[in-house]
């Protein structure tokens, strides 16, 4: 007897593996209309803004939309590149480095540069993946360090992507690699090669993103994480404790916030003697508006108006061979018991 044949015959099964490259955000454009969509989307996430709806929305749409996305998108235009936003430059590039690193360790795998808020947005990158046949998706936020605010909501927008879908991929997700070695000595050789060129400054301030006070005593890990690799780090260049410090930026709002805040810090250093100084911000895996405008703009500015003569950016690590490096290792790590071995 000839059996029929299947009904699924002819059909290639989807067995790709995909990773999920995820950055905070960005307009599309530096223009008022563009932030103003930007920053509807990032502060109406209850992640980023803890105040009651009620309360928050009015002010929200009432005053905030209605005055900062002129004066942010200023300051945007201060540091867009040719190719577009640097956020969003750094990231492509290093979503198309890290599928050839781990393409040169004999991994197959599709990588798909994300943005939590804004374009290429995650719901669309992983309708991407589906089309192509990608059955397993690693999701890989480029955050150092946990927070809720950051990392927490990359898994929110993932979930809110997943109640419309009905085959789903598998999903594994990276909740931090604030004390991953390769990382670490990524770090450390940025600053390293900044040393060599520049010779170095009095002090190394490390400046991570801020959160409101109140998150940390309701449990997120960010402080803890960011001073650890702080401590990592120093350890790694040889620092003694008053060689470095760790400072705090970007405060929203009139709540209070981790401290050291980093600009008054910066004028403090200058007021007090200090006339050379080098800043990092590790918690940062590209350059961007806080990085490129707020440090290297407004707090040197600062720095130097208060008495301070020379201030050193150390720009973030962007697509240096050794943070590719170590993002392949932290990939790997991550991929592992799945077959990625065989043909995209």
């Amino acid at each position: 007897m000839v059996s029929s044949p299947s009904p699924l015959s002819g059909i290639e099964p989807q067995n790709t593996t995909g990773i999920l490259l995820c950055n905070l955000g960005t307009p599309d454009a530096p223009t008022p209309a563009a932030t103003r969509r930007y920053l509807a989307e990032f502060l109406s996430d209850p992640r980023v803004v803890e105040i009651p709806p009620l309360v928050w929305k009015p002010l929200l749409h009432g005053v905030i939309l209605r005055t900062r996305p002129a004066k942010s998108a200023a300051k945007y235009q201060t540091v867009w590149m040719t190719e577009g936003s640097p956020l969003a430059v750094w990231t492509e590039k290093q979503a198309k480095l890290l599928r050839g690193w781990l393409g040169e360790a004999g991994h197959r795998v599709r990588v798909r540069p994300a943005m939590r808020y804004g374009n290429p947005s995650i719901a669309s990158q992983l309708d991407a993946f589906m089309a192509e046949g990608v059955s397993r998706v690693l999701v890989l936020p480029l955050y150092p360090q946990y927070s809720a605010t950051t990392t927490a909501s990359v898994i929110d927008a993932v979930g809110a992507w997943s109640r419309s879908v009905r085959a789903l991929p598998e999903l594994r997700f990276v909740n931090d690699y604030h004390r991953h070695p390769g990382y670490i000595a990524a770090l450390a050789a940025s600053v390293r090669k900044h040393w060599q060129q520049e010779g170095r400054a009095e002090k190394l301030v490390l400046s991570f993103h801020g959160i409101p006070e109140r998150n940390v005593r309701l449990g997120d890990p960010y402080e803890r994480q960011s001073r650890e690799t702080a401590t990592l780090l120093a350890a790694a260049l040889g620092l003694r404790e008053g060689e470095y410090m760790v400072t705090f930026q970007s405060r929203f709002g009139k709540a209070k916030w981790l401290e050291p805040y980093t600009e008054p810090s910066l004028i403090a250093l200058a007021q007090q003697g200090t006339r050379h100084v080098q800043v990092m911000c590790p918690g940062f895996a590209a350059d961007c508006l806080e990085t490129l405008e707020e440090i290297n703009q407004e707090v040197r500015k600062a720095f130097m108006h208060a008495g301070g003569k020379r201030f050193d950016y150390i720009p973030c690590l962007n697509d240096q061979p050794t943070w590719i490096t170590a993002l392949s290792e932290l990939a790997q790590q991550h991929l592992q018991g799945w077959p990625t071995r065989g043909a995209t």
